[in-house]
């Protein structure tokens, strides 16, 4: 189908890619696992894994249930969400374009041969082997190149600086359990406040600001894993609710290297 696209993923960074596409005129569908572990979940599309409908920007995206259904949702104008981890629909969709915005740091079973466009965000993807063009992540000068010989950047595992913190505004579990939130996205918290609870242990805020992310009450952690974001600036609650400027300019580029690419086929 020269106007479908399918796009691996539907969190934060993959959802400005989804905006963006879907606003061009092409028709979606997003490929989800069936538990996401978003801490951004009100900017992901994914999130209808959970509703069942999101509605992000304008853009409403909508949890099907088999591949017989999407065809009515893409019709309405709307973007379809499908529980498949492996890419088995993608055969039977037969898109013009394939994108692993998934973000794993490596490639999670993405090919070449999966559409005559295909495109990978960030490091784990190589151009020719694994994908026809890989889009840079890393923030900076690059961030948002089109990559069209060898990868992306390396992952550095350190977020991306705010008012001076970096490292020390993303929470991580320490300890294996099921999270139980006392606080929500949104929400203003000081210094070492409790946030959640996982299992008996407290979740306290490594610092005074906004809670931008926190993982979905009920989820099953295991001790290391990323469950919240704490954004210093306590002025920006609509940034809780709004895609970032990452993932609109990752989107922009996806976006670009799909309408370069069909050009060329």
């Amino acid at each position: 189908m020269k106007d479908l696209i399918v796009v691996r993923g539907g969190g934060d960074i993959a959802s400005g890619v989804i905006q963006k596409i879907h606003r061009a005129g092409f028709r979606v569908v997003v490929l989800e696992v069936e538990t996401p572990s978003f801490i951004r979940r009100t900017v992901c599309y994914g999130e209808a894994v959970y509703e069942k409908e999101v509605i992000l920007e304008g853009s409403k995206a909508v949890l099907v249930n088999g591949i017989n259904e999407i065809d009515k949702v893409l019709d309405e104008g709307n973007i379809a969400i499908i529980i498949d981890p492996s890419g088995k629909t993608i055969k039977k969709l037969n898109p013009i374009a394939v994108i692993d915005a998934i973000l794993a740091k490596k490639n999670l079973g993405t090919k070449i041969d999966m559409a005559p466009i295909t495109v990978g965000l960030g490091p784990g993807f190589r151009v020719g082997k694994d994908v026809d063009v890989v889009i840079e992540t890393m923030r900076g000068h690059d961030l948002g190149r089109l990559i069209f010989s060898g990868e992306a950047e390396k992952n550095t595992g350190i977020p991306g600086v705010i008012k001076g913190y970096g490292e020390e505004r993303v929470i991580y579990s320490k300890t294996d359990g099921i999270i139980k939130n006392i606080k929500d996205i949104g929400d203003i918290v000081e210094k070492d406040e409790t946030i959640a609870f996982v299992g008996d242990t407290p979740v306290k805020s490594p610092l005074t600001g906004l809670i931008r992310g926190l993982i979905r009450e009920g989820y099953s952690v295991s001790k290391g894993f990323k469950i919240g974001d704490i954004d210093p600036r306590k002025d920006q609650m609509k940034n809780c609710y709004t895609i970032s400027d990452k993932a609109r300019n990752i989107g922009g580029s996806a976006l670009e290297a799909v309408l370069y690419l069909r050009r060329k086929i």
